[in-house]
C-alpha cells in the first residue's frame, strides 16, 4: 500500500471512529440525480480526492522534477499554447486527457457566461474579495490548510493567485482558445495535488486539522459554494437584474470549472436550487473561527492598507459585515465603525440601482465606491504588476520556518 493511500486508510478508520475520533463534515445526504451527471455511486465526496493527479505529483516529488516542471510550464498560459515539451512523459500524458472542456460543456452558454461577467464585474470584485475572500477564513479546514501551507506566508502573492483564478473564469474569451482558464484551472489541479502531498508532512498542520489528508472533492465543493453559490445568492440579494438566461450561464460556467478541477460530475449541482441545497448542507454548517482564519484576515484586509483606496480601515470592516454578516464579523474581530456602517448600507443600494440605470442620478458617495472597487481589482492582479496573467507555480515545501 502506498504512503498516499496508506494516510486515506487512516483518514477512513477516523471516519469511522476506530481511531477515536469523529469526522467534522456532516454526513453527505445530498441525491446524485441533482447532479450534471443525473446520476452517481452516492459516494461521499469528503473521502474522494484526484488519485491519478495525487500518484503523479507524488512521483514528480520522489524525483525531483518539480522545480523543471514549473520551469517548463512558465510558458504554458494560453488555451491554445501547445503542451510545453519540457513535461515528463507522464505529466504531458495526463494534460492531454483533461486539457479540454468536458462533452457536456455548452459554448452558447459560456459565452454568455462570460459576457454577463462583463456586465456585472463591479459586483464580482467586491463580491469574490471582500466577501468570499474573507469567507475562506472563516472556513476551518481552508484557513488551516491554507495557513500552514507555502502560500499562507505570502498573502499577497497567494491572493494575487486566487483572484486569477476568479478573473480568469471572469475573462470574456475564458474558455475560447485566446483564453486562459482552462489553462489555469489544470494548474490549480496540480497545485491541489502538491498540497495533499506535502500537508501531512507538517507537524503544524496536522496538530490542528480534523482530516489527514487536505482538498477533498468535498473541500472543492465547499469553495465553490462559498464562491459561486455564494455570489449568486447575494446578486439576488441586492436587486442586481438577471435574467434566468444569465443566472443558468453563471451556473455554467462555474460546473465547468469546477470539473476541471477534479470534481466528479455526480457531485456537481445541476440547477441553483440544487447547488443552494448542497450548499446549505457543505458550507453554513462549516463555518467557524479558527486562529489561522483570524490572522489570514488580518493579512487579507491588511493588504488594502498599502495602496490608497481612499477609505479607512473601518471602512473594509463594515463593508466585510454588510457581505457577510455580523457573526462573521464578530469571531474575525473586526472593530465596528458605524459611520461608516450606516454609509455603506445607504450607499451602496443607491449605487447599484444607479448603476442599473434605476436612478437618474449619482447618489452621494458614488465616485469613493467607483473608486474603491477599481483599486481593489488591481491590488490582487499579480501584486498590480500585471492586468493579463499572475503565474502559478506547484509549491515545494509548506509554511517556510515551520
Amino acid at each position: 500500500m502506498s504512503d498516499l493511500n496508506r494516510r486515506r486508510a487512516l483518514s477512513l478508520g477516523v471516519a469511522l471512529g476506530l481511531a477515536g475520533a469523529a469526522s467534522a463534515t456532516p454526513a453527505w445526504a445530498w441525491s446524485p440525480a441533482r447532479s450534471v451527471a443525473g446520476t452517481g455511486s452516492g459516494t461521499d465526496p469528503w473521502w474522494v480526492w484526484d488519485d491519478e493527479v495525487d500518484d503523479l505529483v507524488a512521483g514528480l516529488f520522489a524525483t525531483g522534477r518539480i522545480p523543471a516542471v514549473n520551469t517548463a510550464m512558465a510558458s504554458w498560459v494560453n488555451n491554445r499554447d501547445p503542451l510545453p515539451a519540457g513535461l515528463p512523459a507522464e505529466l504531458t500524458a495526463h494534460l492531454q486527457k483533461v486539457n479540454r472542456l468536458p462533452a457536456w460543456a455548452d459554448p452558447v452558454k459560456l459565452r454568455r457566461a462570460a459576457d454577463f461577467n462583463r456586465r456585472k464585474d463591479t459586483y464580482l470584485f467586491m463580491l469574490y474579495g471582500l466577501g468570499s475572500g474573507i469567507m475562506s477564513t472563516v472556513i476551518p479546514r481552508e484557513a488551516k490548510s491554507v495557513y500552514w501551507s507555502a502560500g499562507g506566508a505570502d498573502m499577497k502573492d497567494r491572493a494575487a493567485k486566487t483572484f486569477t483564478f476568479g478573473y480568469d473564469l471572469s475573462d470574456l474569451n475564458a474558455f475560447e482558445p485566446s483564453g486562459q482558464f482552462v489553462v489555469t484551472a489544470n494548474k490549480t489541479r496540480l497545485v491541489h495535488a502538491a498540497v495533499r502531498h506535502l500537508l501531512p508532512q507538517s507537524p503544524h498542520w496536522k496538530a490542528v486539522a480534523d482530516e489527514q489528508i487536505p482538498i477533498s472533492n468535498g473541500d472543492i465543493l465547499v469553495t465553490f459554494h462559498s464562491l459561486g453559490t455564494f455570489v449568486h445568492r447575494k446578486l439576488i440579494e441586492w436587486k442586481v437584474p438577471m435574467s434566468a438566461a444569465d443566472e443558468e450561464a453563471f451556473l455554467h460556467s462555474w460546473q465547468v470549472a469546477i470539473h476541471l478541477l477534479g470534481v466528479r460530475d455526480e457531485f456537481i449541482p445541476k440547477t441553483w436550487a440544487d447547488a443552494d441545497a448542497q450548499s446549505a448542507q457543505v458550507l453554513t454548517p462549516l463555518l467557524a473561527p479558527t486562529f489561522e482564519g483570524h490572522e489570514l484576515a488580518e493579512d487579507l484586509l491588511g493588504l488594502t492598507a498599502q495602496v490608497d483606496l481612499g477609505v479607512t480601515r473601518g471602512f473594509l470592516n463594515e463593508f466585510v459585515r454588510y457581505v457577510l454578516s455580523d457573526e462573521i464579523g464578530d469571531w474575525l474581530g473586526l472593530r465596528r465603525d458605524y459611520a461608516a456602517a450606516g454609509l455603506i448600507r445607504a450607499g451602496w443600494p443607491a449605487y447599484i440601482a444607479f448603476r442599473e440605470g434605476l436612478l437618474p442620478v449619482a447618489p452621494a458617495g458614488f465616485y469613493m465606491f467607483d473608486q474603491f472597487i477599481r483599486a481593489l481589482a488591481m491590488l490582487f492582479l499579480n501584486n498590480g504588476k500585471s492586468p493579463t496573467t499572475t503565474p502559478i507555480t506547484i509549491p515545494t515545501g509548506n509554511r517556510p520556518g515551520t
